[in-house]
């Protein structure tokens, strides 16, 4: 039997096409109208508002803590403070046994008194001088009176002798005595001189003596700054973190001993190079912390960095050399959050937040460098063809 003689299956019949009910084409059209009137709303809030809108999640709370070391070296005998507890400006943290600082304030002290006593021994001694001095003038006033006594005889008794009325003894004892009374009153005249000298050297001595003083002063007033030093407050409101010091333990100046962190937050946002392009101080911002979901903080641009992050680090890029791969650079903005006291508490440093700028403000400001930059384009191609012109002409005169 051949394939033809076979019995041949019977045609399907073709089933006609479904078409859409006028309900369904109904909702497909309001489903597209919905789609293209959702797609131009996106587009108008894009362009008008939303392209203007910047956001990164790469922020944290920062607060400028205070380390707190101390000025001077000893041993730690009273910590009035515990971790996390909240402080003042001017509250005691730490005391240092002030024993050896007050045992140098005392020895400056009594250099002082010694200085002050020496000065004072000085001063009355030039008095006494000055005494001696006005002693030693009258006596050569007295002398010199005697030495005019004593030339004035001589001269009356030398015509009385030359005519035999008086002997030549006594004008030679008149002789005697007026030479003795010039000696008298050089030896006065010397010893006034020499009173006067001593003068000079005294007020050296209370010179001295009140240099002494000073210096003891200042070395005083630096054992009473070291004194005080003993007792170590804090520097600012805040609250104490990372309290490492404990009583008995030795430290030296400058050694870390705790932190105060302040209740002043503000976050630092590291926005991408190609976000701050219409960035500017004041502008208005957001900020969303992680801790705290469903919060939204209102904010504003308190400064924007000079430099990228990778310029202030430990080993910023050189990139003259080798292969180089373009990496885009983030630019610390920091942003002030404007929230009382009370929500302040809650901040913590360290925490992350999303921070979200609203540049629309300088839209304005873009737009019209873009102008000036088209009219400076515009007068530069002018000039360059005006210059053009001239050279033309110019070569033709030629």
């Amino acid at each position: 039997m051949s394939a033809a003689d076979l019995p041949q299956p019977a045609p399907t019949p073709e089933k006609p096409k479904k078409r859409l009910s006028g309900r369904a084409r109904l909702v497909l059209r309001s489903g597209a109208v919905v789609v293209l009137i959702a797609v131009a709303g996106w587009f108008f809030y894009h362009e008008t508002r939303g392209k203007y809108i910047e956001s990164t999640d790469d922020a944290y709370i920062h607060a400028d803590n205070v380390t707190v070391s101390p000025k001077i070296s000893g041993y730690v005998d009273q910590v009035y403070v515990v971790e996390n507890q909240d402080v003042k400006a001017g509250q005691p943290l730490v005391h240092i046994d002030p024993r050896d600082y007050a045992a140098q304030s005392a020895q400056f002290k009594a250099q002082i008194d010694g200085a002050t006593a020496s000065e004072e021994s000085a001063k009355a001694s030039l008095q006494e001088q000055k005494s001696a001095i006005a002693q030693a003038q009258a006596q050569l006033t007295s002398a010199e009176d005697d030495a005019r006594f004593a030339n004035a005889e001589v001269e009356r008794y030398t015509p009385l002798a030359a005519s035999g009325a008086e002997t030549r003894e006594k004008l030679n004892s008149l002789r005697n005595q007026a030479a003795m009374s010039r000696s008298t009153v050089a030896a006065r005249r010397a010893a006034l001189e020499a009173a006067q000298l001593r003068v000079n050297a005294m007020q050296a001595q209370i010179r001295q003596a009140r240099a002494q003083g000073e210096n003891a002063q200042a070395q005083f007033d630096a054992a009473n700054v070291n004194l005080a030093s003993t007792e170590i407050k804090a520097s600012t409101d805040g609250r104490i973190g990372d309290k490492s010091v404990r009583v008995g333990q030795f430290v030296s100046a400058g050694t870390r001993m705790m932190s105060v962190v302040p209740s002043t937050f503000y976050v630092v946002a590291n926005y991408k190079e190609t976000q701050i392009g219409l960035m500017r101080i004041g502008q208005p911002a957001t900020v969303k912390i992680d801790a705290l979901p469903g919060e939204e903080f209102q904010a504003h641009v308190e400064s924007i960095s000079p430099g990228t992050g990778a310029q202030f680090s430990l080993l910023p890029p050189q990139n003259a050399t080798g292969n180089f791969t373009k990496i885009v650079q983030r630019v610390p903005v920091r942003i002030a959050v404007d929230v009382g006291p009370d929500v302040r508490r809650l901040f913590v440093a360290g925490m992350s937040v999303t921070a979200t700028v609203n540049t629309i403000g300088a839209k304005d400001e873009l737009h019209e460098q873009q102008k000036n930059a088209g009219k400076t384009a515009g007068n530069s191609t002018d000039s360059t063809d005006s210059t053009d012109s001239t050279d033309s002409t110019e070569g033709k005169r030629s």
